[in-house]
Order: structure tokens, then sequence, then C-alpha cells
């Protein structure tokens, strides 16, 4: 048997080393799964529900739904479901609420403004409403 070159046994530590770099980076990025096998980790949550009285308006928000019928719904009623995440009322009347990737919420009522939470969006909606009732988003209008 021969022994290895040196080009060999460098190509064969590079390669060793290499790889166990690749296993350190995989195992400590924040998508590996740290959870017993046969497990999934829950994605990020999202805004917390609120159900609070503001300025003498009730008003609550939640995650919308994501079952199969809710979606299938969510297409039959055209725009105004194919993009809520999340759903909004205020005095039981849906405010229509968009996000708009990392940069925040608006919502039909401060469309040009954006805001951290679903929460401020429906707090600012109330106070530019004015005493006025939310009239339901037409998208076809």
């Amino acid at each position: 048997m021969s022994r290895p070159t040196r080009r060999q046994a460098i190509g064969v530590a590079t390669g060793a080393a290499a790889s166990i770099a690749l296993v350190g980076t995989a195992a400590t990025s924040p998508g590996a799964a740290s959870a017993a096998p046969g497990k999934t980790e829950a994605p990020a949550p999202g805004p917390a529900p609120f159900d609070e009285v503001f300025q003498g308006r009730r008003i609550q928000g939640a995650p919308a739904a994501t079952d199969a019928h809710a979606h299938g719904q969510a297409h039959a009623q055209g725009h105004a479901g194919h993009d809520a995440v999340y759903r909004v009322w205020i005095d039981g009347r849906e405010l229509h609420v968009m996000q708009h990737g990392s940069s925040g919420w608006s919502s039909a009522i401060n469309h040009y403004e954006r805001f951290a939470t679903p929460l401020d969006t429906a707090r600012t909606a109330v106070a530019s409403l004015k005493g006025a009732h939310v009239v339901p988003f037409d998208h076809t209008a």
C-alpha cells in the first residue's frame, strides 16, 4: 500500500473541514428542526388577537381562518378575502386591513399610512371615523 501524497492529504482534510462546517451551519440555522423526529416547529405567530373598547367603539381582531373551506370562500368573495391574513371589526362591522410585508399594516380608512400592528390600524381608523360606521368593502366598485 502506498502512502498518500501531500496533495491527497490536504484534499481529504479540506473536505472533512468543509463538511463539518456545513453540518454546523445547518444545525444552527433558524429553520433547522430542533424538535424530536416526526415533530415540526410551529410557524412564528402573527399579531395577537385583541378585543377592546377604544373611544367608545368595540374593536376586535384575530387571524383569518386558513382552512380549505375558508380559503374557498375567500376566493368566492374576490379580492376582499384573497389577501386577508388578519380580520378586524369595529362595532361588529369588518374593517378591511392589509399587511404590507415588513413595512406594516394599513386599512381601507387609512390606506396611505402604515401602522405597526392591526390594533394600531384599528385605533387610528376609529379616530378617523369620528363616530361614523364602517361601510363594507366592495372590491367590485
